[in-house]
C-alpha cells in the first residue's frame, strides 16, 4: 500500500538518495561548488596580497571567466567523444593539480602575477568542460520520473556549497596563509573526481535516430566534427521553438539577474538602507536562502506542472520584486522582498531544468546545456556594465528598468503556445 500510495504522489523528495549512484554524484558536484567558491576567494586574496592593486584581480578573474566562457560550447559538444562521467572525472583531477600546485607555489615563494594569470586562464578552461557536464549526466543516473527530485536535491546541495566555499574559504584563509586555501580547494576537486568516477551509470537501450527539431532536415547525417556539432547543437536549440524560448528566457534572466544582485544590492546596502557590509550580507543570505528553500520546496511538489506558465510566473514574479526594491527603503521589506525573489528563482529552476533532460535526446543534450551556459555568461557582464551605469541615476532607475525587461519577458513567453503547453 506504501508504494501505491507513492507511486500516486510521485517520488519523493529523498527517494533518489536512495541510490548509490546518485549519492556519489550529489557529493561531488556539491565539493566541486565548494571548490570553486574556494578558488575565488583564494585567488582574489592571494593577488591582492601580492600586487594590492585591484585592477591586478579584475584581470586574474578575467583570464579565469574569458575561457570558461569561450569553450563551453566546446566542453558541451565533447559528450559524443567521452561520457559526462568522463569529461567531470578528468576536469575535476586537472583542477585539483592546478590548485595543489598554485598552493605549493605559494608556500614557497615562488608565485608571480603572470602564474597566476596562466593558473586562472587553465582553470577556466578545464572548468568549461566541466560545467555543461554536470547538467548533462543526470539523466543516465537516475530514472525520468526522479528527475525533479534529483535536481531538488543537486541544487540545495549546489547552493549550499555555494554560499559555503567563499565563507569558509575567507575562514581557512585569515587563520592560515592564502596558499593554503589551494591546497585545500586540491582537496575538494580531488574528491569530486574520486566520487564521480565510482557513479555507475545506467543501461541504456539503443535510441533511435533523434526526431529534428523544427524545420530540420530529415535524414541528414550525423554531425563528426568538432565544429559541426557545436554548429548542430546550435541549430537544434534555435530551431525548436520551446528550446529557444527556454535559452532567451535564461539569457534576460541572466541579464537581470547579475547587475542587480551585486551592483543593485551593494547600492541598496550602502545609499538606500545605510547598513554597510552588514546588510549586504543579509540580502546575499536571503536570496541564497530563498532559493534553496524554493528548490526543495519544488522537490516536495514533484509532478510535472506546465513548465511554461512557471517560466512567465517567474518572470512576473521577478519582475515585480525588482520594482519593489526599487521603491521600498525598508530593510525588513527589501529582505523579504529578496527571499521571495530567490525563493521562486529555485522553485522554477527544479522544473526547467529537469524539462530539457526528460525531452531533450542524450546525444544532444549537453550542446543543449552548453548555448544556454554561454548566452548566461555573454550576459552577465553586460548586465554589470548597464547596471553599474543606472545606479549612478539612483536605484529607482536601475531596478525599474530591470522590471521592465523581465515584464516583456514574461509577457513574450505566454504569447508562444508551444511553450504555454510545455509539461
Amino acid at each position: 500500500m506504501a508504494t501505491t500510495l507513492e507511486d500516486r504522489a510521485g517520488p519523493r523528495l529523498w527517494t533518489p538518495a536512495r541510490h548509490r549512484s546518485f549519492r556519489l554524484l550529489w557529493a561531488g558536484q556539491s565539493l566541486s561548488l565548494l571548490g570553486d567558491g574556494f578558488s575565488v576567494v583564494a585567488f582574489s586574496w592571494i593577488t591582492l596580497s601580492l600586487t594590492g592593486s585591484t585592477l591586478t584581480l579584475g584581470y586574474v578573474l578575467a583570464f579565469q571567466a574569458v575561457p570558461r566562457a569561450l569553450l563551453t560550447l566546446v566542453g558541451g559538444s565533447l559528450t559524443g567523444t567521452w561520457s559526462a562521467r568522463t569529461l567531470m572525472v578528468a576536469s575535476s583531477w586537472t583542477r585539483a593539480a592546478l590548485m595543489a600546485a598554485v598552493g605549493l607555489a605559494g608556500l614557497s615563494g615562488d608565485l608571480t602575477v603572470w602564474a597566476l594569470c596562466l593558473a586562472a586562464a587553465a582553470f577556466g578552461t578545464v572548468d568549461a568542460f566541466f560545467q555543461p557536464a554536470r547538467v548533462s549526466i543526470l539523466p543516465s543516473v537516475v530514472e525520468k520520473d526522479l528527475l525533479t527530485p534529483a535536481n531538488a536535491l543537486l541544487g540545495a546541495g549546489s547552493r549550499v556549497a555555494a554560499v559555503a566555499g567563499p565563507a569558509v574559504g575567507g575562514v581557512v584563509i585569515a587563520m592560515n596563509d592564502a596558499p593554503v586555501a589551494f591546497l585545500v580547494d586540491a582537496v575538494c576537486f580531488a574528491l569530486c573526481g574520486l566520487f564521480v568516477a565510482r557513479v555507475r551509470t545506467l543501461p541504456r537501450p539503443p535510441a533511435p535516430p533523434a526526431a529534428p527539431a523544427d524545420g530540420a532536415e530529415a535524414g541528414k547525417p550525423a554531425a563528426t566534427s568538432l565544429g559541426a556539432r557545436i554548429r548542430e547543437g546550435v541549430v537544434y536549440t534555435w530551431r525548436d521553438p520551446r528550446l529557444r524560448t527556454i535559452v532567451v528566457f535564461d539569457t534576460a534572466v541572466n541579464f537581470c539577474y547579475a547587475g542587480p544582485f551585486t551592483v543593485g544590492f551593494a547600492t541598496l546596502a550602502d545609499q538606500v538602507l545605510r547598513g554597510g557590509s552588514a546588510t549586504l550580507g543579509v540580502l546575499n543570505g536571503s536570496l541564497a536562502g530563498g532559493a534553496m528553500l524554493g528548490t526543495l520546496a519544488g522537490g516536495l511538489m514533484g509532478g510535472r506542472p506546465r513548465v511554461g506558465l512557471l517560466i512567465a510566473g517567474l518572470a512576473g514574479w521577478l519582475a515585480a520584486g525588482m520594482a519593489l526594491l526599487g521603491l521600498v527603503h525598508s530593510t525588513p521589506a527589501v529582505v523579504l522582498t529578496v527571499l521571495a525573489m530567490g525563493f521562486a528563482i529555485g522553485f522554477q529552476g527544479v522544473f526547467g531544468v529537469s524539462w530539457i533532460q526528460r525531452n531533450i535526446p542524450e546525444d544532444v543534450l549537453s550542446r543543449v546545456i552548453s548555448v544556454d551556459m554561454v548566452l548566461g555568461y555573454a550576459a552577465a557582464p553586460l548586465s554589470l556594465i548597464v547596471c553599474g551605469a543606472l545606479a549612478r541615476t539612483g536605484t529607482f532607475a536601475m531596478f525599474g528598468g530591470v522590471a521592465l525587461v523581465l515584464a516583456v519577458t514574461g509577457l513574450a513567453v505566454l504569447a508562444s503556445r508551444p511553450v504555454r503547453a510545455m509539461r
